[in-house]
């Protein structure tokens, strides 16, 4: 269909033969759109898909100007058990979005939210961890008919600095111990080197064996354990290394890979995504995080800027982990669009409904930790 008021078109897209052939109109949007992230690379999407999708249910919004594309929704219909649109990429993906053309914005946007307010008519549109400035926003915006903005996720991060300057950012006495486990890095001969691109598949395939050994009996998430999720990593991340949109760093000592880790990197953010160790780390006193940091800071400072002049954050991504905080880092929050029609008003008002009480029950449990903490200090005193 045509979207009115300007020489731009709109189409859905359901089939995934389709979804592969558009790789390339795809990879020259996404460099188009400044606030992308690997994680709305067609490698990526595709590449998941490929893993999780469900025959059927694929939904990308495509606008076109004159053949070339400039705005892209991409989506999967679920029942949870309410007819939903939500973004592809899952729960292993940190950050979802749309991708939009800077030099045709407004107007792409407003066509995009035309194309998804066909689809809005049989379905709620859910569109979660949004990070904060996506282009998502801008469709929120140019939406006409009922929404809601919730929040997501909590991501820690910090700025792409020196290692000896984030280890200054922190207070004294933390800084002297940070020093010192570096220096015990030093000592104990363990150096790091980011792998070539022909050597990307080999490197993930150790990550994933040495965080299964990481974690081994105790509570690991069990889809990076899943076939799956290792031919989906391997699938997105080779060519994503090929255009330095990833760096996989290996670790070694005493001549052997002891630690594996994967960073996505874009112009504005680079990304610690997944990692794995040797659990004989922790019987030498490595500071694994340390370990990790000092590299990440380290090809960051001397790696090329992708985009000259932009500022890059260090994201360490969704999850307040207590390790995280020993960084000082910001803490920033993913978004949730809700947007309907008039038909699906009734699935918003339950979904703004169930966030609700989900943010409610969260507030009890944290206050309970904190009465109980607080009865154990008076019982210790």
């Amino acid at each position: 269909m045509t979207a009115p008021g300007n020489a731009l078109s709109v189409e859905v897209c359901t089939d995934g033969r389709a979804f592969a052939e558009l790789a390339g109109d795809w990879d020259r949007l996404y460099r188009a759109c400044p606030s992308a992230t690997p994680f709305q690379s067609h490698a990526w999407l595709h590449s998941w898909w490929l893993s999780y999708g469900t025959p059927g249910a694929l939904r990308l919004v495509l606008v076109r100007r004159g053949g070339e594309l400039v705005a892209v929704a991409p989506l999967m219909r679920v029942r949870r058990p309410l007819p939903t649109l939500v973004p592809i990429g899952g729960t292993i993906t940190d950050f979802c979005d749309v991708l939009v053309d800077e030099t045709v914005a407004v107007p792409a946007a407003t066509a995009l939210a035309n194309g998804l307010g066909e689809l809005a008519r049989t379905a709620l549109v859910d569109f979660g961890e949004v990070r904060a400035g996506g282009a998502m926003e801008r469709v929120f915006l140019c939406w006409r008919g009922p929404r809601h903005r919730t929040r997501g996720s909590v991501c820690l991060d910090l700025p792409a600095l020196p290692m000896g300057e984030l280890v200054g950012r922190l207070p004294v006495a933390r800084a002297r111990r940070t020093r010192t486990k570096v220096k015990h890095l030093g000592k104990l001969g363990i150096q790091w080197r980011v792998v070539g691109d022909d050597e990307t598949e080999a490197a993930l395939r150790r990550l994933l064996e040495l965080h299964r050994l990481q974690w081994e009996g105790r509570g690991v998430t069990t889809e990076h354990l899943r076939p799956r999720f290792l031919e989906h990593l391997v699938r997105a991340a080779v060519p994503l290394a090929r255009s330095g949109e990833v760096a996989t760093t290996e670790f070694v000592l005493d001549g052997s890979v002891v630690a594996v880790n994967v960073m996505l990197l874009s112009g504005r953010m680079a990304g610690m995504y997944l990692y794995g160790f040797h659990p004989g780390l922790r019987r030498r006193n490595v500071d694994v995080a340390t370990m990790l940091l000092d590299a990440v800071t380290g090809h960051l400072v001397s790696a090329e800027p992708r985009v000259p002049g932009q500022v890059r954050t260090l994201s360490m991504l969704r999850g307040e982990e207590p390790y995280k905080y020993r960084w000082c880092p910001q803490r920033s929050v993913n978004q949730r669009f809700l947007l309907a029609r008039g038909r699906t008003l009734p699935l918003l008002a339950a979904a703004v409904a169930e966030d609700a009480a989900r943010r409610r029950a969260k507030e009890v449990l944290r206050a309970r930790a904190g009465s109980e903490g607080a009865a154990t200090a008076a019982d210790g005193r």
